[in-house]
């Protein structure tokens, strides 16, 4: 898989993930069918809250990851390239 589509799909769970936390919270807060359901609507309410979680904070640092890295990369190439200019 490429790097561009990694990006991408790490880019697409983010965003299911703060979808899914946004529903949990509206769920636990606003909703009054999870309100009626008792304990069984706080548990359905806390699923999606631990399930956009789980989608959002470890692709977050992933991606981080991965864009220090290229710009480290890209940082190594400057250099080099500047080196070649000096020593000519």
């Amino acid at each position: 898989m490429s790097e561009q589509k990694l990006i991408k799909l790490l880019k697409i769970s983010i965003a299911i993930g703060l979808c899914l936390l946004v529903l949990g919270i509206y769920l636990h807060n606003f909703s009054d069918y999870m309100e009626s359901l008792g304990v069984t609507g706080i548990i359905i309410s806390a699923v999606c809250i631990a399930i956009g979680l789980i989608f959002s904070l470890p692709t977050k640092m992933y991606l981080t990851f991965l864009l220090v890295k290229r710009e480290t990369d890209q940082q190594a190439i400057s250099d080099k390239s500047s080196k070649t200019r000096k020593n000519d």
